[in-house]
C-alpha cells in the first residue's frame, strides 16, 4: 500500500455524459438546418422582413447554443483527502475570513451572528484563523450583536467540537429536534446551549427595538456621531487569541470603513479591498475566504478540504477554490427557480473542467498573492520593484507595502499584537486611500461593474491562473433562498446590468482576446455569461413573431403538411428532453424542470430587459446603475412565520416597471389567439399550427402573470402596470392590422 506522502491530496475525476453530448450536437445541427431552411425561403420567395427577423433570432439561438453546450462538455468532480493533508503538512497555513454586511434593516444582525458563530467553530486551528466582519452600514447594533455573540461563542465553540456537531449555525442546529438524541450529559449541554442562544437572540431583538443615542457609551461611543454614508473608519478588535492556542477562539475584528458623500465607495468591492488591507496589516494570512452574511458554514471541514487543493505539491497551483451556493429553505420543486441546482451541480462542474469556475462572490477561498496581482509561476519581487512600484500599486501606507511585500515573497509572519496595528489600519480604511493606486484595477477586487465578483475572477483567469470547484457532502455553506416575486427579479436585474457593463467595457473577453491567457473554451464560457444579459432581445422578438402572424395572417414557421415541419418539431422535443435530463441527473422532478424553465422565460422578459435598458441609459448619460442590497430573511423569523407561510409558492408583484414588458407580451398572445380562433384576421386562411403552439406555450410559461392580472393585493398586478401594458398591447395589435393594408 502506498505511503500517505506518496498519495495526492485530491483527485480530479472526469464525468462521462455521452447522451447529453449527443443531444447537444443534434440540437445544434437542427438549428443550422433551420437556418438553411430560412435561406432557402429567401431564395424562393425573396427577402421578407418577417423571415429576416426569424433568421437573425435563430442565428443568435444557434450561436448561443454552441456557447451553452461548451459549458457542460467536460464536467469534473474533485475528491479531497483531508486526512492525508494532516499527516503530510506539519503546520497548516493561516486563513483570514471576511464576512460582509451592509444594512442591518435588510440584513438583520442575527443572520450575521449565526454566520460568524458557524465560522468560529470550524475544524481548523483557532490560532490560524481570523474573522473580519465588514459593516458597511456602520451600525452600532451590528457591533453590539458581535460583542454579545462573542460571549456565547466561548461556550458554543467547545460544545460543537466536543460533540462533533455537524451544523454549527445555532439557529439551524436548534431547529432540529433530533439534536436531543444522545446521553443525559449531552442533553443537558444541549439545553444549556439552547437557553444561552435564545437569551442572545432576545438581547439582540430587544436592542434592535429600543436602541437610542443614549446607549452609545463605552465601546459604542465611536458610533455617536456617525451616519451610514458619512463617517470615519471604525476598527475594533472584539476578540484576540493572545495565547496563540489551537483550541481557543479565532480573532474577531469589526471593520467599518470610512465613507464620505463626495467619494465613491465602490459598494461591496470597495469593502472587500478595505478588508484585504486591514487584514494585511493585522494577520496577513496567505489565504482569504469571503462569505456573505447569510451564508453560514454547514460543513466544518471546508477549510481543510480547500487546503487539499492549495497544498498539493504537484497540482496545487490554484488561484481560488469556489464552493457552491446552496440553500436550506428551498420549496419543493423550486417554484421560483431560485435554488440554482442545475447551475451549481452541472454548469459549474463543467466550467471546472476547463480553466475553472467563475468567482461567485461568496463561499470562496483566495490566495492573497493572486489578488495582489501576482501571475502564475512569477518569481518573487526584487528590491528594485519594491522601491519603484509598490507604493504606486498598493498606496502610500509604508506598513501595508511592507506586509504586501511579505506576501509577494511568500514570507509568512505577522504582528503578535493586533492592538499595535490599529492606527495603521485606520489609514488604509480611509475613503481616499486608493487614490492614485492600482486598487480596483490591477490589485484586489475589481471596480467598474455591479458584478465585481465575476469581473475579479475573470481577470484572475486572464493572467493564466486556474480555479477549482469543490462540492463536498454535506454542502460547504447554506443560505436562505430569496422568496418569490420582485426580490429575485431585482437581484437578477442587478446581475444582468453588471454583466452587460463588463461586456461593453475594456475588460470584455472579446476586447482582450489577443493579449490575455484565457483558454479558448474559458473565453467561450465568459462570453456565454455576459451575453445572457442581452438574451432577452432576440427572445422577445421571437416571442412576438407568432402573435404577429396570427393577427396579420402570415406564417413564419413551416405548415403542417410541409416535410420541413419536422425540423422545428424535433428541435422543440429534443431541447425539452435535454433540459429534463439535467433535472433527472440532479435528482429533481419534472415539475422542477417546468418551474425553472418558466422562471427563466419570466426573468428574460422582466429583469434582463430592464437591465439592458439601464445600461443603455447609462451609456446615454441619462442615468447611473446602482447597487441594491437584497433583503435577507431573519434567522429567527418565528414572528413572521404565518405571513411567510401564506406567500409560499405564490408569485407577488409590486409597482416595478419590470412587469410591464411581460404583461404586455401576455396580453398580445391572448389577443393573437383570440383573433386566430375567432377568424377575424384579414384575408382569413387556415391559421398556422406552429404559430398557435408557440403562443399557447408562451401563455403557459407566463401563467403566473395571467393569474396576476386577475388577483388582488400583492398577488395581483398593479393597475398602473395593467394600464400601460394594455395600451402597448393595443398599439401592437393595431400596427399588425395596419401592416396588412
Amino acid at each position: 500500500m502506498a505511503e500517505p506522502n506518496a498519495l495526492s491530496l485530491y483527485q480530479k475525476v472526469e464525468l462521462q455524459r455521452p447522451l447529453q453530448r449527443a443531444l447537444d450536437i443534434t440540437i445544434f445541427l437542427l438549428l443550422v438546418a433551420l437556418l438553411g431552411y430560412r435561406l432557402l425561403l429567401v431564395r424562393t420567395h425573396g427577402l421578407c422582413w418577417l423571415y429576416a427577423i426569424a433568421f437573425l433570432c435563430e442565428s443568435w439561438f444557434a450561436f448561443f447554443w454552441a456557447l451553452t453546450a461548451n459549458l457542460t462538455w467536460t464536467p469534473v468532480h474533485y475528491q479531497t483527502y483531508p486526512q492525508r493533508l494532516l499527516k503530510r503538512v506539519k503546520e497548516l497555513p493561516r486563513v483570514d475570513v471576511f464576512i460582509t454586511t451592509a444594512d442591518p434593516g435588510l440584513e438583520p444582525p442575527i443572520i450575521t451572528i449565526n454566520t460568524v458563530l458557524s465560522l468560529l467553530a470550524v475544524e481548523y486551528p483557532a490560532n490560524k484563523l481570523a474573522c473580519y466582519v465588514s459593516d458597511d452600514g456602520c451600525s452600532p447594533l451590528t457591533y453590539y450583536s458581535l460583542s454579545e455573540a462573542l460571549k456565547f461563542a466561548k461556550i458554543w465553540v467547545p460544545f460543537c467540537k466536543n460533540y462533533r456537531v455537524e451544523v454549527r449555525a445555532p439557529f439551524r442546529y436548534f431547529s432540529d429536534d433530533l439534536s436531543l438524541a444522545g446521553s443525559p450529559e449531552f442533553q443537558y449541554e444541549w439545553r444549556r446551549m439552547k437557553d444561552a442562544y435564545d437569551a442572545l437572540n432576545q438581547r439582540i431583538e430587544d436592542a434592535a427595538k429600543s436602541f437610542t443615542f443614549s446607549d452609545l457609551v463605552g465601546d459604542l461611543e465611536d458610533f455617536a456621531h456617525t451616519k451610514p454614508k458619512n463617517h470615519s473608519p471604525i476598527i475594533k478588535v472584539i476578540w484576540e487569541n493572545k495565547e496563540d492556542i489551537e483550541d481557543g477562539l479565532p480573532h474577531l475584528i469589526y471593520v467599518s470603513r470610512e465613507k464620505r458623500p463626495n467619494i465613491t465607495h465602490h459598494n461591496k468591492a470597495g469593502a472587500m479591498n478595505v478588508l484585504t488591507r486591514v487584514s494585511g496589516l493585522m494577520t496577513n494570512a496567505p489565504y482569504m475566504m469571503n462569505l456573505d452574511c447569510d451564508m453560514f458554514v454547514n460543513n466544518p471541514d471546508i477549510i481543510l478540504q480547500a487546503m487539499c487543493l492549495f497544498k498539493d505539491p504537484i497540482k496545487g497551483e490554484y488561484a481560488f477554490v469556489q464552493f457552491p451556493q446552496c440553500f436550506y429553505n428551498g420549496l419543493q420543486d423550486d417554484p421560483f427557480g431560485n435554488q440554482w441546482i442545475i447551475t451549481m451541480q452541472l454548469t459549474m462542474r463543467g466550467m471546472a473542467g476547463i480553466q475553472g469556475p467563475a468567482y461567485m462572490g461568496t463561499g470562496c477561498i483566495h490566495r492573497r498573492k493572486v489578488l495582489y496581482g501576482q501571475s502564475p509561476n512569477e518569481a518573487n519581487i526584487n528590491e528594485k520593484y519594491y522601491d519603484d512600484e509598490l507604493y504606486k500599486t498598493f498606496g502610500n501606507s509604508k506598513d501595508f507595502v511592507t506586509s504586501a511585500t511579505r506576501v509577494l515573497r511568500s514570507v509568512e509572519d505577522y504582528p503578535n499584537c493586533l492592538a499595535d496595528t490599529i492606527k495603521a489600519t485606520h489609514e488604509v480604511a480611509t475613503a481616499d486611500y486608493e487614490h492614485n493606486s492600482c486598487w480596483g484595477s490591477k490589485v484586489g477586487w475589481q471596480y467598474g461593474s455591479l458584478v465585481e465578483d465575476v469581473l475579479t475572477g475573470m481577470l484572475i483567469h486572464k493572467k493564466g491562473w486556474k480555479s477549482a470547484y469543490l462540492t463536498p457532502t454535506p454542502p460547504a455553506f447554506l443560505g436562505c433562498a430569496p422568496s418569490g416575486g420582485p426580490i429575485p427579479l431585482n437581484h437578477h436585474k442587478r446581475a444582468t446590468t453588471g454583466l452587460l457593463e463588463t461586456l461593453i467595457s475594456r475588460n470584455s473577453p472579446i476586447a482582450t482576446a489577443l493579449f490575455d491567457k484565457l483558454q479558448f473554451r474559458q473565453r467561450m464560457f465568459y462570453l456565454w455569461m455576459y451575453l445572457t444579459s442581452v438574451q432577452a432581445i432576440p427572445e422577445i422578438c421571437y416571442a412576438l413573431l407568432p402573435a404577429f402572424c396570427l393577427i396579420a395572417n402570415f406564417h413564419f414557421l413551416p405548415k403542417v403538411q410541409e416535410p420541413v415541419i419536422c425540423i422545428p418539431l424535433l428541435l422543440f422535443i429534443l431541447f425539452v428532453l435535454r433540459q429534463m435530463l439535467g433535472y433527472i441527473e440532479t435528482d429533481q422532478s419534472i415539475r422542477a424542470w417546468w418551474n425553472n424553465h418558466r422562471m427563466d422565460m419570466i426573468k428574460s422578459m422582466c429583469s434582463c430587459l430592464l437591465g439592458v435598458v439601464a445600461v443603455l441609459l447609462k451609456i446615454l448619460g441619462l442615468s447611473e446603475t446602482t447597487f441594491e442590497v437584497t433583503k435577507k430573511e431573519s434567522a429567527s423569523s418565528s414572528d413572521d412565520t404565518e405571513s411567510s407561510d401564506r406567500d409560499l409558492g405564490r408569485f407577488t408583484f409590486d409597482e416595478s416597471p419590470m412587469f410591464v414588458p411581460i404583461t404586455t407580451i401576455m396580453m398580445i398572445q391572448l389577443a393573437a389567439l383570440s383573433i386566430g380562433f375567432l377568424g377575424t384576421q384579414p384575408g382569413r386562411q387556415e391559421f398556422g399550427v406552429g404559430e398557435v403552439t408557440c403562443s399557447v406555450w408562451l401563455v403557459l410559461c407566463f401563467w403566473p402573470i395571467l393569474k396576476g392580472m386577475f388577483a388582488k393585493g400583492s398577488y395581483g398586478l398593479p393597475w398602473s402596470t395593467l394600464f400601460k401594458s394594455s395600451a402597448l398591447a393595443f398599439l401592437f395589435v393595431y400596427l399588425c392590422r395596419m401592416s396588412t393594408k
